[in-house]
């Protein structure tokens, strides 16, 4: 979702300042090391963060175009994120995508772990009653095509700089929502 459907505009590092987390591991890993008491503080505090941040969330060009041409064509749309599930709704209600997923097949860190294990994309998978070789996952960072190759479904990795940093975990490479679009509409 963030950095995908959305722009990005998550500042992973200031968020790890702010929550006195280690500079050099992902926040979320970083939490589950706390003691149970202090997790709990600190998950409050990154979701008070989050809602802010999902608040000025906006839409990644063609994301509307792609969503609608995707739901036209009868294909299933959801999301497996990092965030919180009701963070996640926020964010795609903030930038107004939210018309194009059904809350259950939004996948958060509240129901499963986290990209990248691929259970949030196994799960959605399931409450589509679809399988892995019928299924794509886009994303713009590492954890979603590690989450997508760990599922065995195939994965398309968005950079809006065109760096594709991690060639071995995309099987597709494109830097803008547009060609996956037009692919569909061919």
């Amino acid at each position: 979702m963030d950095g995908t459907l959305t722009h990005a505009i998550h500042d992973f590092d200031d968020i790890k300042r702010q929550l006195k987390l280690p500079a050099d591991k992902p926040i979320l890993e970083s939490i589950a090391l706390l003691p149970a008491a202090q997790a709990a503080k600190v998950n409050q505090q990154l979701d008070e963060l989050e809602f802010e941040i999902a608040g000025r969330a906006t839409a990644q060009p063609h994301s509307d175009e792609l969503l609608e041409l995707l739901t036209d064509l009868g294909h299933s749309v959801g999301i497996v994120t990092r965030n919180g599930h009701a963070i996640a709704l926020a964010t795609l209600s903030a930038c107004g995508l939210d018309r194009f997923f059904k809350p259950e097949f939004v996948i958060s860190r509240d129901c499963c772990d986290p990209k990248p294990a691929p259970d949030g994309v196994n799960l959605l998978l399931t409450r589509w009653s679809a399988n892995n070789s019928n299924a794509v996952m886009v994303g713009d960072y590492l954890f979603d095509l590690e989450a997508g190759k760990n599922a065995g479904v195939a994965t398309v990795h968005l950079d809006v700089d065109g760096e594709f940093l991690w060639p071995e975990y995309s099987d597709y490479t494109v830097t803008s929502l547009k060609p996956l679009a037009d692919l569909f509409r061919h």
